[in-house]
């Protein structure tokens, strides 16, 4: 994105202030440094929902790579209860976060949470509206998915996992409040590999839908994410899903979006596709560059070669350079068995992308990156005098 001149002075002007207030800041920390036996302020975390007992595994590595959590260390409290230590302190482990942006697309978010028992359920919680949930989901530019003080209890035995919500989740706005929250429950509860099935229960009993319509009865397994609405033909029946990544309208997360075609659901086709844009540009955004097309697609000892037109060199015309397009096209290849990397030709030429993001992310979203990819847009945008 090409700024005019008065936005560049307004960018400017916004910088020369940002760094005049750190300045200042910086005096002022020298002149007003507390004293020795003053109190430091406790660093802010990420909010922790209460512990319960283990509900399964981490989620899945089919999703992504995992590294091993680090042991924990954990001392008794004198009622018995598991009081975190030092070492509580600085364990970490990564669980996915479903989210909503401001359109209704789920977005899963890999993020970094204390570790403790039950990560499935500490997990949901973050998922609830609050205001600590609300401000982390915030500053990725999205938004939670469950009522304000709702409650969660859950158990999973055996692949299932049965979940109690309470009465909260009868109060939403719409149909699509309630159909977001239920995929995005279901999304979350089957990255682990503990569960495959999920049953809902609302404030203790068995309903088959909820105040608007939503289906909650019977098991659920893990479907289609962000459906693309078609309209139903005679041939419907014989489409076939096929997974595309697009980035998100704010420029700073991508979004998996599962479209209906006609042909075998492969690399070449998933391309193809994803050229041709998402359904409501609006709501997110191209690929490729505007009269870019694509030439062909060919697969070569687990590298996915795609061909594309002399207008795909536009793409760093893009406020990020064309970081998060060819980081939607990389996992939209990767997605297919026998695919490990992914190399750009512009009319037969290999295309030097060394700006861009060939190199395959281990997830779609991780939670530190959006507020980097963010910055770095800015950034950009900024200091983009050409």
């Amino acid at each position: 994105m090409k700024l005019s001149g008065n936005q560049r002075r307004v960018y400017l002007l916004a910088l020369a202030l940002l760094v005049i207030a750190v300045a200042l800041a910086s005096t002022w920390s020298l002149w007003g440094k507390p004293s020795a036996d003053s109190q430091a302020p406790e660093a802010t975390t990420l909010p922790s929902p209460g512990t319960e007992p283990s509900q399964g595994s981490q989620p899945s590595p089919g999703t992504q790579p995992q590294t091993p959590a680090e042991p924990v260390d954990r001392q008794t409290n004198a009622d018995g209860a598991n009081a975190p230590t030092q070492s509580d302190e600085a364990s970490k482990t990564s669980t996915i976060v479903y989210y909503q942006d401001n359109y209704g697309y789920l977005v899963p978010v890999m993020c970094s949470v204390p570790m403790e028992d039950g990560i499935a359920k500490a997990t949901l919680n973050l998922m609830v509206q609050s205001v600590g949930n609300d401000m982390q989901a915030a500053r990725l530019g999205l938004r939670t998915v469950l009522p304000e003080n709702t409650k969660i209890d859950l158990d999973i035995s055996h692949g299932l996992a049965r979940i109690d919500l309470s009465k909260e989740v009868l109060d939403m706005a719409d149909a699509a409040a309630e159909s977001n929250m239920i995929d995005a429950i279901v999304q979350t509860l089957t990255e682990f590999d503990s569960v495959e099935k999920v049953e809902f229960l609302i404030d203790g009993q068995k309903r088959e839908k909820l105040t608007h319509g939503t289906p909650v009865g019977g098991l659920f397994t893990r479907g289609d994410i962000n459906l693309e609405r078609v309209e139903p033909t005679v041939a419907q029946a014989s489409a076939e899903p096929v997974t595309l990544y697009f980035p998100g309208e704010s420029g700073s997360v991508i979004v998996p979006v599962t479209r209906m075609v006609y042909s075998k659901p492969d690399v070449n086709t998933a391309v193809l596709e994803l050229a041709k844009g998402p359904s409501n540009t609006q709501m997110l955004e191209s690929v490729v560059p505007a009269g870019c097309g694509l030439i062909d697609v060919q697969v070569v000892n687990g590298v996915a070669r795609l061909n594309f037109t002399s207008e795909f060199v536009n793409l760093v015309q893009n406020s990020d350079g064309g970081r998060m397009a060819l980081k939607a096209l990389v996992l939209t290849c990767t997605q297919f068995d026998g695919i490990d990397s992914v190399e750009i030709y512009v009319d037969g030429r290999k295309y030097d992308a060394t700006a861009g993001e060939l190199g395959v992310p281990s997830f779609m979203n991780m939670a530190d990156s959006i507020v980097y990819d963010y910055i770095q847009t800015q950034s950009d945008m900024l200091f983009d005098f050409d």
